[in-house]
């Protein structure tokens, strides 16, 4: 079973996990900046049927794109060691799993939001949010 938090545990690693997000978008914005301006290096050598290159320019850009994508990655992997799912990194959007009467549901965050109000089942994503309701004042923990 995976780690599960109660109300008061996700909210108190809300600041942590808000940063790390916050990391992991400015170097995937990064990466994808870098990606793009290397695809229009290529489409111009493309159309113009070859032409001179900076190549040690060019490697740098490429090792830039490397470090972001691998910073990503890892913060990413970071905010999942803590038990926190990602569910969109763009947008900004963190479940926390939590026990629920028995079973699994999902504490959902969206950046930009002050604090955690929201809920859904695994199944209903982010589209069946629902306000959290007294249900969540308990401590009911399985690991």
């Amino acid at each position: 079973m995976s780690k599960t938090f109660t109300l008061g545990e996700a909210q108190t690693l809300l600041p942590v996990v808000e940063a790390l997000l916050r990391r992991a978008q400015t170097a995937g914005t990064k990466a994808a900046e870098l990606e793009h301006e290397m695809q229009l290096l290529s489409h111009r050598i493309f159309l113009s049927g070859g032409m001179h290159v900076d190549v040690a320019s060019a490697a740098r850009r490429r090792a830039e794109r490397e470090k972001a994508m691998q910073e990503t990655r890892d913060t990413l992997s970071e905010i999942d060691s803590i038990g926190v799912q990602v569910k969109d990194l763009e947008q900004g959007l963190l479940d926390f799993p939590c026990m629920m009467d028995g079973r699994t549901v999902l504490l959902c965050w969206k950046l930009g939001e002050t604090a955690i109000t929201h809920w859904h089942t695994e199944e209903e994503g982010f589209e069946g949010r629902k306000p959290l309701d007294s249900r969540f004042g308990k401590t009911e923990r399985l690991n």
